[in-house]
Order: C-alpha cells, then sequence, then structure tokens
C-alpha cells in the first residue's frame, strides 16, 4: 500500500527573525494550513525544509514536532538523507522511533558514489529500518543521478523501499524506470511542472514546493487525473506554470519563503548560504500569486 496518493507538500521550516532557532509555533500554523486546505501528505525536513542547514538534533525535534502536531491526520514523510551512510541510518531511526509514516533518502550529495555505492547505501538504510522508504533522485544537488537500473534493483532487492520522489527532469529516464520495475514502484514527481507527464507514466503523486502556496491546487490536479479527467488535469498542470516559474526564479526555497511570508504566516530568515529574494523576483512572485488569487 502506497504511503500516499496525491500531493505531499515539501513544507518550509519557519525560523525566528532573532536567533534563527525553529519557530514551533509558526511551524504549527504552517501545518494546519496545509491540512486544512487539502494536502495529502506532509513532507518534512527537505531541501525544502532547509534540512542541510539543521543539526542532526534540530532535524530529528522538527520532525517528531511535525508528526506530533499532525496527529495521524496525514501520512507524514520525513528527510533523513545523508551524505553519510552512518548519518543516514540513525537519522531514519530516529524518525521512525517518533512516528513518521515513511522516510525520504536522498543520494547521498558531493560524494557522488558509484552505481554501486547507491546501491549499497540504500540496502544499509533498509536493513536498519522498519518503516517504508522512498528514494530521493535530484541529480541537480546531489551532483549523482540514480540510473534506473539501479533504482530498479534496489526496489526489487530491498524489503523498505516503496517509492522514489523522481526530480532529474528526464521523462525518458522515468519510462525506463517504470518499464524495469513493471510499473509496481511508488512513483511521486519531485518536479512541479512534470506532475500529470509522470502521472501518465504511473506515477502516484507529487511532493510539492507549490503546494506550500497553493494545496488545493496541487492536490486537484493529482485528483482530476486519478479521476480519468485528464484535459482539466493538464489544464490546471499550465495553469500552475507561472506561478512555478516565481517559486523557481532563485534556487529552492528562497522564493518559496518569501510566498508563504506574503500569505501572512511568519517561515522567518533563511539561513545562510542562502540570501533572501531579490526585489525583481519579489514583483516576479507577487503577480504570479495575485494571477492565482493567493494574495
Amino acid at each position: 500500500m502506497a504511503v500516499f496518493r496525491g500531493s505531499g507538500v515539501a513544507i518550509v521550516t519557519p525560523f525566528k527573525k532573532d536567533d534563527l532557532t525553529v519557530n514551533y509555533d509558526a511551524f504549527a500554523d504552517i501545518i494546519e494550513d496545509q491540512i486544512e486546505k487539502g494536502s495529502d501528505a506532509i513532507v518534512v525536513c527537505g531541501s525544502t525544509g532547509e534540512s542541510a542547514t539543521m543539526t542532526e538534533q534540530e532535524h530529528v525535534e522538527v520532525c517528531k514536532f511535525c508528526v506530533e502536531q499532525v496527529k495521524g491526520r496525514l501520512p507524514v514523510v520525513a528527510g533523513s538523507g545523508s551524505n553519510d551512510t552512518r548519518v543516514a541510518i540513525q537519522l531514519s531511526r530516529d524518525i521512525a522511533a517518533f512516528g513518521a509514516d515513511a522516510v525520504l533518502v536522498i543520494t547521498p550529495y558531493y560524494n557522488k558514489a558509484t552505481q554501486n555505492g547507491l546501491y549499497a547505501h540504500f540496502m544499509a538504510i533498509d536493513s536498519e529500518v522498519d518503516v517504508p522508504i522512498i528514494m530521493y533522485n535530484v541529480p541537480s544537488r546531489t551532483g549523482c543521478n540514480l540510473t534506473p537500473a539501479t533504482s530498479a534493483r534496489i526496489f526489487r532487492d530491498s524489503k523498505h523501499v516503496k517509492g522514489i520522489k523522481e526530480a532529474s527532469g528526464n521523462i525518458s529516464q522515468v519510462v525506463e524506470l517504470m518499464t524495469l520495475t513493471d510499473g509496481m514502484i511508488d512513483l511521486y514527481s519531485g518536479n512541479d511542472d512534470q506532475v500529470v507527464p509522470l502521472l501518465s507514466m504511473g506515477g502516484i503523486g507529487v511532493i510539492s514546493v507549490v503546494a506550500n502556496v497553493a494545496p488545493k491546487a496541487m492536490h486537484d490536479m493529482c485528483e482530476l487525473y486519478f479521476e480519468g479527467r485528464i484535459e482539466e488535469a493538464a489544464k490546471l498542470q499550465r495553469d500552475t506554470f507561472e506561478l512555478f516559474s516565481a517559486l523557481f526564479s532563485e534556487v529552492n526555497p528562497i522564493p518559496v519563503k518569501k510566498a508563504v511570508e506574503l500569505m501572512g504566516f511568519e517561515p522567518g530568515p533563511l539561513r545562510m548560504p542562502l540570501t533572501e529574494l531579490e526585489s525583481a523576483h519579489v514583483e516576479q512572485l507577487k503577480k504570479a500569486m495575485h494571477g492565482f488569487g493567493i494574495i
């Protein structure tokens, strides 16, 4: 059974302006808004959540808080990846102990492991945890690509690897992956501008940045497709393109944290080396959000 179907929001992590610690009151407000507005899952401590600048203790505490705030109303998928296999194992264990429904494990970054190394990495984590694992392939951030052959091998040989967040942007790679797995792997789009194309290849949802500001639209895009209303889903995919472009005018999550602020929440500042959104891109973002009826 899939961890979730539909739109899982890759949720931002709010920080306090004075000391950059996690603002848990603001985080609770953001989580509640997502539940109210139709997201199908909460994906916490991913790249959108600035996990790269969290300590391991912070990372676990943020995931624990999210699970406790959600209270089982939606599945919670928690990022637990690292470029150190031992750290990824420990994070996955700790997060699973707090009741996360699944862990999202990115390919090791910077190390640029071989395909055999990637296989060994995921299999080592698989042997040490007892919750579903969703692999995360995003070569633009990590410097290495999890090939369809390796993904299929891991899926076939593991006990807990159930799905993949595919953010390579390479549709041919997705077709090959779904062919090699007979369409059995749970495929989630990692790119908000490619949701409907991946659903057409047997995908079951998206892990979405756009859902931070348009959760209902991203949920509806998937639901329309599942209901067989393909043209309507495709139109909604096109309708979100201007918003998508504005939210990726600079590296994620710089624009989306500004967007959440424009909606009236308190996401706080970014942790360096990320810096605030440039003024021209703020205007682009405001225009796109206004055009979509968000502000």
